[in-house]
């Protein structure tokens, strides 16, 4: 059966918007996909209107018999759903919910246009911030969304990346017709020893990072959603671990002390001005200085969260997790780091979250909510409350190296690495050097905020646009100079580690190469990082094209952008100092025979982020614990680097503060 969607898009250029029809087509060029996409993200806050489709009218067309979208309709049918014009949290157990209504409608649609048809019609029924978070997830891990490029976050959901003052602006510049571009500020004052950082946590491509990972790993996930997130709770120890010392690198380029820990029993020392406003429903709260943590009506009592703690530290000390039914989960061995992970997120994959808890989720609302923990105010939820937000906040990372510690007594727990599972006998690296200059300097960046401001009659957009500094470094390569004295070609693993020189914890990517017989030189560029991503182009240049390929009949390639989860590449280095601050560039280079943990892996590294996000729906290519060999203790620096495919270097990394001057 046939069911025709028509939709009529409510903008100024309505005219030049496509229908989305459901027809018997059965394979949806990519450009049109790109473009769908890319118009049901177009003005999320504006009225469309949908006709003549009824989502239940042929339940063949999805793979669960239409369970889903039968249950959606319902709740909206009730009045159940979160109202339009309000703001949205994953955090909060019913907009979630609502969400992965929407979620299970479309990653259970059968084919690319009911899909696009489901989606445009609920976007005119549910929150806009539900109908974004679903949307987004959707295409991330839907098998029909294969090789589209999700626009930039801070394009769509302006709000959550741009102060309030910038939007205030904006707004002035539409309704007076005045194109205009706004620089904005980080938040705090010199006053504040934290602003001097401020660039690291406030930097909208980080955001996007974070929030990126977040859904490329969901802590709501269930493998009947399709796949298994290999290595899910490992994956979020390491992505944390890294923001975590990241951030105590830039401290110290900075000429801060490495950030402290979080203590339920003590005052939160930094306080938050966010400066920022929700898009309906008021100002981002505030926490001022010196604040003592307070339960949380109907979320959390600080001493749930001291057992909570206090049960998980009590499974690492014997060494096993209890599941649901009692068994011992071992984890005294290198899985144990996934089963903690899952533990202390808490995701669907823990054993057993009625005893251990949801440390890091509730963890998250309680630091949101310190502004107004009776709920007398009425506040809207804290920074900490929204990924795309939470990073802001200096609490965030006092709370992950809080949760970091706990990992690290897991691993303390472990034994030391021993000379069989470190040694690649033959091989030896006899230099590592740096091609270019460790230099890194502040730019401008300016995106678009069409989608910050509210369309009125008869007032035509402008062109309004946000400029804010971000940290970026010049290109540089790194080489090695490695020998194989095996009598054959070798399959080999390069692992890079860039650590201050006073933490030996600050790791920020891992190379892979192969190793001929004899000598071989090895080069690497930094754009070619296994962590990294680019710029995702602005939702105009992605319409622009995808308009354009379609239009044409042509292919649309955007294979270097179809993987948004990644650290932005502009921050692989630290920002380091004028003077110069130096780190130690460890490589250690393996046996590749031993790493791989898929088939083929010498042949194809999988490039992109997989180092940082591994890859949908398959196995993580590398199978030896995240962080090896430097993730366990080391008794004696010495020892590690008396073997010859271990090397160390000590490398300057210097800001430039005179770049814009060139």
């Amino acid at each position: 059966m046939k069911v025709a969607a028509i939709l009529l898009l409510v903008v100024a250029t309505a005219s030049a918007w496509p229908n989305f029809a459901l027809n018997d087509q059965v394979e949806v060029p990519t450009a049109k996909k790109q473009q769908d996409v890319l118009r049901l993200l177009y003005k999320v806050n504006e009225p469309i209107r949908t006709e003549n489709f009824n989502p239940a009218a042929d339940l063949s067309h999805y793979t669960d018999g239409g369970k889903a979208v039968k249950r959606l309709l319902h709740e909206i049918e009730d009045h159940r759903v979160l109202e339009k014009h309000h703001y949205f949290s994953l955090f909060n157990n019913r907009h979630r919910e609502e969400a992965l209504f929407l979620f299970d409608v479309l990653i259970h649609s059968d084919d690319w246009n009911t899909a696009v048809a489901n989606a445009a019609y609920f976007r005119e029924r549910l929150n806009e911030g539900v109908f974004v978070y679903a949307i987004y997830v959707t295409v991330i891990h839907a098998k029909l969304a294969d090789h589209i490029v999700l626009p930039p976050l801070y394009e769509i959901t302006p709000h959550l990346f741009t102060n309030s003052e910038v939007i205030n602006q904006a707004y002035s510049a539409k309704m007076t017709q005045t194109p205009g571009k706004f620089h904005m500020s980080f938040t705090g004052t010199k006053r504040n020893p934290e602003q001097r950082v401020a660039y690291f946590g406030e930097d909208i491509g980080l955001n996007v990072h974070h929030v990126t990972w977040h859904m490329d790993y969901p802590f709501w996930w269930k493998d009947s959603y399709g796949y298994h997130l290999d290595r899910k709770g490992e994956l979020f120890f390491w992505v944390h671990h890294q923001l975590t010392v990241r951030f105590d690198s830039e401290r110290l380029s900075n000429h801060l002390n490495l950030v402290d820990e979080l203590y339920w029993d003590r005052p939160i020392v930094e306080g938050f001005a966010p400066h920022t406003t929700y898009k309906y429903g008021g100002e981002f709260p505030s926490r001022p200085d010196n604040v003592r943590f307070s339960d949380v009506d109907g979320v959390a009592r600080i001493r749930d969260l001291i057992i909570t703690e206090s049960r998980i530290r009590d499974a690492i000390a014997h060494g096993y997790v209890t599941g649901h039914d009692g068994e011992r989960i071992d984890i005294r061995n290198e899985h144990g780091i996934d089963v903690l992970g899952d533990v202390i997120e808490s995701s669907e994959y823990s054993p057993n979250p009625e005893y251990y808890g949801q440390l890091h989720n509730l963890a998250h609302i309680v630091l949101g909510r310190q502004g107004d923990p009776h709920g007398k105010f009425n506040m809207p939820p804290g920074v900490m409350e929204h990924f795309e937000t939470a990073t802001r906040d200096p609490a965030f990372f006092r709370l992950h190296k809080y949760m970091d510690n706990i990992f690290k007594e897991h691993k303390d727990s472990l034994p030391p690495y021993t000379a069989q599972d470190v040694e690649f006998p033959g091989v030896a690296v006899n230099t590592v050097g740096v091609k270019g200059n460790l230099k890194t300097f502040f730019e401008d960046f300016e995106f678009d905020l069409t989608n910050a401001v509210d369309d009125a009659p008869e007032v035509d957009d402008v062109p309004i646009s946000a400029v804010v500094s971000r940290l970026n470094h010049e290109p540089f390569t790194l080489t090695f100079d490695v020998t194989n004295n095996n009598g054959g070609d070798l399959f080999a693993t390069f692992r890079v580690f860039l650590c201050p020189r006073h933490d030996a914890n600050g790791i920020l990517f891992t190379l892979n190469e192969g190793l001929h017989t004899g000598d071989n030189h090895v080069e690497r560029k930094s754009s070619d990082a296994s962590t990294t991503v680019p710029d995702i182009p602005s939702f105009h240049t992605l319409i622009e094209k995808a308009d354009a390929a379609v239009a044409s009949g042509s292919d649309l390639d955007l294979s270097e952008y179809t993987r948004s989860c990644g650290i932005p590449n502009r921050l692989l280095l630290p920002k380091g100092n004028t003077q110069g601050l130096d780190f130690a560039l460890v490589v250690a280079v393996t046996d590749g025979s031993k790493d791989a943990a898929i088939e083929g892996l010498e042949k194809d590294e999988h490039g992109g982020t997989h180092a940082q996000c591994g890859i949908h729906g398959e196995v993580y290519p590398d199978k030896r614990p995240l962080g090896f060999p430097l993730d366990r203790q080391i008794p004696d620096e010495r020892v590690l680097l008396k073997f010859p495919n271990i090397h160390k270097e000590v490398v300057t990394v210097h800001f430039d503060d005179h770049h814009d001057d060139h």
